[in-house]
């Protein structure tokens, strides 16, 4: 999905709002998580993931081209880390379009299952 098309479909969702505010509101988000990467630090949302920065070493890397070994500079890079919620939805969404039905694992309550004793004191 590009940005155009996540600003279609917000504005779509949310009839009351007017194109220009939600460009507004998306180009607002994407701005404030750039800054805070951009200082070092982390933005997580709840849910959805979290963006940090991680920092790569100096090392020595080859042009493809001529196969001369060049000396590529330490970097900072963007990196982004789903969130649990994201995960499992994608995993369900996974399951379901390959048509496979999920494993159910037995509880506790099924039968057959032996009763869990407790210690009182």
């Amino acid at each position: 999905m590009t940005k155009s098309e996540l600003i279609a479909r917000l504005a779509a969702r949310n009839p009351h709002l007017y194109q220009r505010d939600v460009e507004r509101i998306v180009a607002t988000v994407f701005d404030e998580i750039s800054k805070a990467l951009a200082h070092g630090d982390r933005v997580e949302l709840r849910g959805f993931g979290a963006f940090s920065v991680k920092k790569r070493d100096p090392r020595t890397g080859r042009n493809p081209r001529t196969g001369e070994q060049v000396a590529v500079a330490s970097k900072r890079v963007p990196y982004f880390k789903t969130g649990k919620d994201l995960r499992d939805r994608l995993n369900k969404e996974a399951v379901r379009a390959a048509g496979l039905a999920p494993v159910e694992e037995p509880s506790a309550a099924s039968p057959g299952a032996e009763p869990v004793a407790e210690d009182k004191k």
